[in-house]
């Protein structure tokens, strides 16, 4: 009898430790913490309640988000937290205000800050930006508009299987992080959409994007200064202005770029292919040690340029030349088809030539011809097959 008592007792006390650590895994839900999936009421409580909870654990923690619409207004989801691995395992999508001027002159919808180990795993971020590009577009005093999802000071992020739709502004922003990866990502806005960057990137380092299509008003991936070490793979680009770094050099005192690969894109119907651009003023900026590979030009109009002219309303650079240095910058494997008639455009500065630009193995066409290339101030050398015949 005495065995039996104590077997009871360990099984009780065991199916108790095994609920103790069911229930430490049991995710914060959204919704059993007052958001509702309606579309309509809004949830930004739950989710901060949600954030708490998970950033006060010091187990690893899950904020689920179930199906359904959640309106959420801006939100910012601070650190440092008590554990460095927190999921959103997002089933449903979260709605930004249909009243573009709630979230309108935030900076960011939905933000992260200070943190460390997040991960980010499927869901639906609608922005509703369409009305405020109607507004910019009709020249009105509007606000600038609201990033859908920022990531800022932070580490160790993981971000898979998000669908961005018509930001405000940029879709996802990427400032002052290290070690982030997002993989299977959508971003689907107009090709009319004004400053929807699919995914911008800049003062980070080691940021890796994989397999992942990009549809939006301005560029694809844009590459900002202070980002290093950045690998992007498997991108379907377009419509959109293509992949950029830069602009650079809108600061005289400015971080450079450095150690970028560019690899297996598809453009389609884009403004640009891949391009480096840089404000024509003096800065202490450069981009070296770039690698573009392998990428495919679906009818683009600017299949690849680098220009050191950029001047917008030419304000605050007529007459003046880019400090930015570029070089150490190569071309393998491009092929496809240009829009214009000149395929490869090298506009360097005067001051400071584009230096060590390698072409191998191009093959651009225009209306089923050999395209043209220009170059000023660009020195480099060619291999293989270059097509338009290099100018460099």
């Amino acid at each position: 009898m005495a065995n039996s008592t104590s077997l009871i007792v360990l099984s009780l006390a065991f199916v108790f430790m095994i609920n103790s650590a069911l229930a430490a895994k049991a995710p914060y839900n959204v919704a059993s913490l007052g958001g509702k999936g309606d579309g309509k009421t809004e949830s930004t409580k739950a989710f901060i309640s949600a954030w708490a909870k998970a950033c006060a654990s010091a187990e690893p923690a899950v904020i689920y988000v179930p199906r359904g619409r959640f309106l959420l207004h801006n939100v910012v989801f601070a650190g440092p937290c008590k554990n460095n691995a927190i999921t959103f395992r997002i089933a449903g999508t979260l709605v930004a205000p249909s009243d573009y001027r709630v979230i309108g002159n935030a900076d960011n919808w939905i933000s992260f800050e200070d943190v460390e180990g997040v991960t980010i795993s499927g869901g639906i971020l609608d922005g509703k930006g369409t009305d405020l590009w109607a507004c910019k577009a009709a020249g009105k005093s509007c606000p600038s508009g609201a990033t859908t999802l920022s990531f800022s000071n932070s580490n160790d992020i993981k971000v898979s299987g998000v669908i961005s739709l018509n930001s405000q502004m940029f879709h996802i922003v990427i400032n002052g992080c290290h070690n982030v990866k997002m993989q299977s990502v959508k971003v689907s806005a107009s090709g009319q959409s004004p400053n929807t960057d699919g995914i911008h990137v800049q003062m980070s380092s080691s940021v890796t994007i994989l397999n992942s299509k990009i549809a939006t008003g301005d560029d694809c991936v844009s590459i900002g200064p202070g980002t290093s070490d950045l690998w992007i793979e498997n991108i379907k680009c377009g419509p959109g202005h293509g992949i950029s770094i830069g602009s650079l050099g809108k600061d005289q005192e400015e971080a450079g770029v450095q150690n970028v690969t560019v690899k297996s894109i598809t453009f389609f119907n884009t403004q640009n292919g891949l391009r480096i651009k840089s404000w024509g003023r003096p800065s202490t900026g450069f981009a070296k040690d770039i690698l573009f590979q392998h990428a495919v030009m679906l009818n683009v109009q600017n299949p690849i340029v680098i220009d050191q002219n950029y001047c917008p309303d030419n304000k605050g650079c007529p007459g003046q030349v880019s400090g930015v240095k570029i070089s150490d910058v190569t071309y393998q494997d491009i092929h496809g088809t240009s829009a214009t008639e000149v395929a490869v455009k090298f506009d360097c500065s005067s001051k400071y030539p584009c230096s060590n630009i390698k072409m191998k193995d191009v093959k651009l066409t225009y209306k089923n011809q050999a395209a043209e290339a220009s170059c000023s101030h660009a020195a480099g050398t060619s291999h293989g097959t270059v097509q338009p015949t290099s100018c460099l």
